[in-house]
């Protein structure tokens, strides 16, 4: 397959992405060596530094290597997925346990180090959850998210933090279907106010144990229900 000349941009993600179908599609095997810079740079159309970045990016999802004084050779011919890649493929019950570890830790932290910034910030999520009773299922659900990422970032770890915002996405969209299918806000809009109330009232009180339980038991129903799904 010929590479052709790219369009003017975004030259990089175009040129990743040409050189990547070469390689996906076997027109150099692994333990290829790719031609040089100058080569690429003039078949495609760009130029030195565009090829650079783009065999960078190459090289981040695990295709091509560079070695000192030899060359750029193909040592893969599939990208390695990166973790959201990875997250949006799995199993929401997968992702929700762990989810169960990261946030009944998060909670105990959370009421240990809470500031009085952390405790206004939950009281304004746990406002915002209630409002959000009156709301659509989808409004209802971020709501939702948001006390529990309050809840997270109360404990001052930036990588519980991350591994939370990581999983976002892939519980977003589950929670909603759950909502939906199992049509939980029918009997009660605001549904799981009574749990998540003692939760931010547990944090606020600096009882670890309190609050990791109670954020236990409420997880654990949720997961029960995805489970039946």
């Amino acid at each position: 397959m010929p590479l052709g000349t790219l369009r003017p941009s975004p030259l990089v993600e175009q040129a990743a992405q040409h050189l990547r179908d070469q390689i996906t599609e076997g027109h150099w095997p692994i333990g290829t060596k790719l031609p040089g810079e100058t080569t690429l740079a003039k078949t495609l159309g760009v130029g030195r530094s565009t090829v650079r970045e783009a065999l960078r990016a190459l090289a981040g999802a695990g295709l091509v290597q560079a070695r000192q004084g030899a060359g750029v050779f193909v040592i893969a011919t599939e990208p390695e997925e990166d973790w959201p890649t990875r997250l949006r493929r799995a199993a929401i019950t997968d992702v929700y346990e762990v989810r169960m570890l990261i946030e009944v830790e998060a909670a105990q932290m959370a009421a240990e180090r809470r500031t009085d910034d952390d405790l206004a910030a939950l009281d304004a999520a746990l406002t915002q959850r209630r409002r959000a009773a009156n709301a659509s299922n989808a409004e209802f659900v971020d709501a939702d998210i948001a006390l529990h990422g309050a809840v997270v970032a109360a404990a001052h770890n930036p990588v519980l933090t991350g591994l939370f915002d990581e999983f976002v996405p892939v519980l977003r969209q589950g929670l909603v279907d759950l909502v939906e299918l199992l049509d939980l806000r029918s009997a009660n809009s605001n549904h799981g106010d009574e749990g998540h109330a003692a939760l931010v009232a547990a944090i606020a009180q600096g009882d670890a144990e309190a609050a990791g339980r109670t954020l236990r038991e409420e997880l654990k129903q949720t997961l029960a229900q995805l489970q039946a799904m």
